[in-house]
């Protein structure tokens, strides 16, 4: 990461509960053609540090991303400065401050939030803990999980705030994509509940609409770009169902991360 810091705008996009084995069938399959043009490689499988959003994004910001799912340790790519951690490495960006977000900020990035499931509503104190670590916080009910069109007004919203903050000022941009979380039947004809079904179509429904984000980011500045999903959640595995609980259709997910360059002027 330290290669990227100050040149590149920075990005975080969590598309929440994406289970691990939907995200490869679809990629496989061609369900998601935009993510799998971006990743050519497809995902990689890790462990998240967390079970449900809150405790995975509070670790993730503190440089904790999810594992990869073989023997470490693994370097990571941003990291609390503190003594001893065996994955900080030379290339990793080491921060004097809680989280990212505000070690980001130290070094000159605006740093936004467009928030999506509960934990960043601003609705309760609780609600408030993660976006209130950002210059700039955004919720509203259409960006949530019960709006069937909510990624289409995140990566509208994304795309705005892009525009408006002249090139110059670098950025850290984090969406926390929510139509994958319950409910999302909706995303699928004729469904009564909530399936891997409905989850599968949900998430061709947010790769259709990620076009406009990758094109202003190439807009704009050279992007590091990390994509993933901050839990799993079940459907019945093993008689469980939803997260926030130890079983591998929760702890295992996907995880990608590549540069976006600049668009040709002369495009």
């Amino acid at each position: 990461m330290k290669q990227y810091i100050p040149t590149h705008d920075i990005v975080l996009v969590t598309f929440d509960t994406l289970r691990y084995d939907v995200a490869c069938a679809e990629w496989a399959n061609g369900g998601t053609p935009n993510l799998r043009a971006l990743l050519p490689h497809g995902w990689q499988e890790r462990h998240s540090p967390g079970s449900f959003t809150y405790a995975s994004h509070q670790a993730m910001f503190a440089g904790f991303m999810p594992t990869p799912a073989t023997p470490g340790p693994h370097p990571r790519l941003f990291a609390a400065r503190f003594a001893g951690s065996e994955t900080t490495v030379d290339q990793t960006f080491v921060f004097d401050a809680p989280e990212v977000v505000t070690g980001l900020a130290q070094v000159g990035y605006r740093t936004i939030c467009i928030g999506g499931v509960g934990f960043f509503n601003r609705q309760t104190a609780l609600s408030c803990v993660l976006p209130d670590l950002f210059h700039e916080a955004y919720w509203e009910p259409r960006l949530g999980v019960t709006e069937p069109r909510s990624t289409e007004f995140q990566v509208a919203l994304a795309v705005e705030r892009l525009q408006a903050i002249p090139a110059e000022q670098r950025i850290f941009l984090f969406i926390n994509i929510s139509a994958l979380h319950q409910p999302n039947a909706h995303y699928l004809a004729g469904a009564t509940g909530d399936t891997l079904a409905s989850h599968a179509a949900a998430l061709r429904y947010v790769d259709s609409q990620l076009p406009a984000l990758f094109a202003a980011l190439r807009q704009r500045n050279p992007t590091f770009m990390m994509l993933c999903s901050d839990h799993g959640t079940a459907y019945g595995d093993d008689g469980f169902y939803g997260h926030r609980l130890a079983h591998p259709s929760v702890w295992t997910v996907p995880y990608a991360d590549c540069c976006l360059e600049e668009a040709d002027a002369s495009a």
